[in-house]
């Protein structure tokens, strides 16, 4: 049947939130057991053109933000020495980033693989003894006297930091909680704050181009069955000028170990052999072969005038694939070219030496280095960095100019940084705040940078509601946020996005079930919905059956109680997951069925269950479950 996998779902969840014993968990910084919410493993992404899209069919856009740390020689993402990793991603997620991209280094997930996982270090992490303890000299210690800062990155007995590889895992099982995806990008082969300068994938910390694979496929293969992290960058920015030769990355049709884009085929052949839904990142070189003169060749010394090379930013020029596109044995339906676009205060490039606009940008350097290959629809294109600071002048223009360009073209992108120790672009963090006797942390944002990024978020055209990628966990918290599956049940054909200009669309296959009792005493009646701000020209109409001859706003309704009795548990949602799965024993009254709609939508889905099983869970007040 259809929906039949909704109740294997739905029953997972509640057995993972009640268990036996009702909640079995806490909100803030404790672990809680409910991220198996979401543990249908079906938010995989593919491309189609230049376009991602999920399992139903459905266009998505990933507007995200980098995190570094994992890189570096603490072996986690950064500020987790200030800051509690669950507030900070509960906030992100809450301000719409839908994907995360981690920086990590080859010899780090190589610790992994060996089953050595490197320690992190500088790292805040709560000593809880579980138990009262003697603290050595006559007194005690009482359980849980540190508080519960990250307090979920230290071991059952209370003080033991937890492995790079275990506090990794419990970040990915946080991004899940609320809703966010995450890819990893390999920054440098080896652990080093300013690894990104090395050209290469290989040839540091002895990471050959055979253990990078081998590295990246292990890592494939044991996240498979996790669809939080949804893809591999699989080399950040590698560059290097022409006259370097074999010590710089090239794009060519060769078999050389310094070409680019054959080691890259090869390492995405090795993740797809392990998982084929994996998306995989491939980003540019730096500079490419200009055809100034015959005879020139890669490695030649460069010329003053006439130069056999064309430059671009590192991991920018895409000008070889042309020539030469990634094209793994499996397909191209997981490749995303990913560039990188800096504005002047990086560097100031000779396309920023006028009053640049759009189109010269795009005439000077955007198109034939990287804009044609989302225009000309060859495929996806995900700007792994770009960002900033606030100047009020050039940088800011060009912030700006790209920005739309993407909002105007569906250009996937990830914002760098989160990070407030970026030294060349600054980050949207600026600080961090701690109520101690609250035992919570939260950032302290760069607004005006944040309020200019925000504008690329995925998000409703009206309401402004931010888009996940997950089709089962809304973004966030504090309802700013949907699921996949909530926006196109119930925003696509209304309001739509801030993508193709305010384009409506009706979505893939859903799963919601129509909740409106149709008897024949009881006539379809047409209402008109008021125009949305968009290019349609004409207001909507629809026609829909009344949900009851009592309005909704008329009565006290009970939210959440599907099957009537005196409270809102587990119970209801285990009937509402049978009645949505089609299970013709489950009946639901038609007051269950308006009880039962807590998103407001006019149906009953999964997001419905959700949501009760969240306020069972205490993750939502009475108030907030009200749609």
């Amino acid at each position: 049947m259809k929906h039949r996998h909704l109740l294997s779902i739905g029953l997972a969840a509640l057995i993972t939130i009640a268990g036996t014993n009702g909640y079995a968990g806490s909100i803030g910084g404790d672990t809680i057991t409910s991220y198996a919410l979401d543990d249908g493993n079906d938010d995989w992404l593919h491309a189609e053109g230049s376009r991602l899209y999920d399992k139903d069919g459905n266009e998505v856009w990933l507007t995200g933000a980098n995190w570094f740390g994992l890189n570096c020689n603490e072996a986690l993402p950064h500020y987790l020495w200030s800051a509690d990793c669950d507030d900070l991603l509960s906030e992100v997620a809450d301000r719409g980033i839908n994907v995360i991209r981690f920086p990590i280094s080859t010899e780090l997930i190589l610790s992994w693989m060996n089953g050595k996982p490197n320690p992190v270090g500088s790292v805040q992490a709560s000593y809880n003894p579980p138990v009262d303890q003697d603290d050595g000299n006559g007194g005690i210690i009482k359980a849980g006297t540190y508080g519960k800062i990250n307090i979920d990155f230290v071991k059952e007995d209370g003080k033991t930091v937890k492995n790079s590889e275990e506090i990794f895992d419990v970040i990915l099982g946080k991004c899940k909680k609320y809703g966010i995806k995450a890819f990893i990008d390999i920054h440098s082969p080896h652990t080093d704050n300013s690894g990104h300068n090395y050209n290469l994938w290989y040839g540091k910390a002895g990471v050959t181009t055979e253990s990078w694979i081998e590295s990246l496929a292990w890592m494939a293969d044991k996240y498979k069955n996790d669809d939080t992290l949804i893809g591999f960058d699989l080399k950040n920015e590698p560059h290097g000028k022409g006259q370097e030769g074999d010590e710089a990355a090239k794009w060519d049709g060769s078999t050389d170990e310094n070409n680019w884009a054959y080691a890259a085929t090869k390492c995405a052949e090795a993740i797809l052999d392990v998982n084929p839904h994996a998306l995989i990142f491939i980003e540019g070189v730096e500079q490419s072969m200009s055809g100034a003169m015959a005879g020139d060749y890669w490695g030649m010394p460069d010329r003053r005038d006439n130069s056999p090379y064309i430059g671009a930013w590192w991991g920018g020029n895409f000008r070889g694939a042309r020539e030469y596109p990634i094209v793994p044995k499996q397909g191209t339906s997981q490749i995303v070219y990913s560039p990188h676009d800096y504005g002047p205060s990086v560097y100031d490039q000779t396309w920023f030496a006028k009053d640049f606009t759009e189109q010269t940008l795009l005439d000077d350097y955007w198109y034939d280095t990287w804009a044609y290959i989302n225009a000309e629809d060859i495929a996806p294109e995900l700007i792994g960095e770009w960002g900033g600071h606030m100047d009020a002048g050039d940088n800011q223009k060009w912030m700006t100019l790209l920005r739309d360009y993407m909002i105007n073209h569906h250009i996937n992108h990830t914002f760098w940084c989160l990070n407030t120790n970026s030294g060349d672009t600054g980050g949207l963090w600026s600080g961090f705040n701690m109520d101690r006797e609250a035992q919570k942390t939260s950032a302290v944002w760069e607004e005006n940078k944040y309020a200019l990024f925000e504008e690329a978020l995925w998000q409703t055209s009206v309401s402004g509601k931010y888009i996940g990628l997950d089709h089962q966990r809304p973004l966030g918290v504090n309802n700013t946020g949907l699921s996949l599956t909530e926006f196109y049940k119930s925003y696509a054909s209304t309001e739509g996005s801030n993508l193709d200009g305010g384009k409506k669309s009706q979505g893939g296959e859903g799963n919601g079930v129509d909740i409106i009792p149709t008897t024949t005493d009881q006539p379809a009646v047409t209402t008109t919905k008021k125009p949305v701000e968009s290019t349609a020209t004409t207001a909507a109409t629809t026609t829909a059956a009344p949900k009851t001859t009592t309005s909704v706003s008329a009565r006290q309704a009970d939210w959440g109680n599907t099957n009537c009795d005196t409270t809102v548990d587990v119970a209801d949602a285990v009937l509402l997951s049978r009645y949505v799965a089609e299970d013709k024993t489950a009946e639901v009254s038609s007051e269950g069925k308006l009880n039962a709609d807590v998103t407001g939508d006019g149906k009953l889905n999964s997001q419905d269950v959700v949501k009760i099983l969240r306020f069972v869970a205490r993750m939502i007040t009475a108030e907030e479950l009200a749609p």
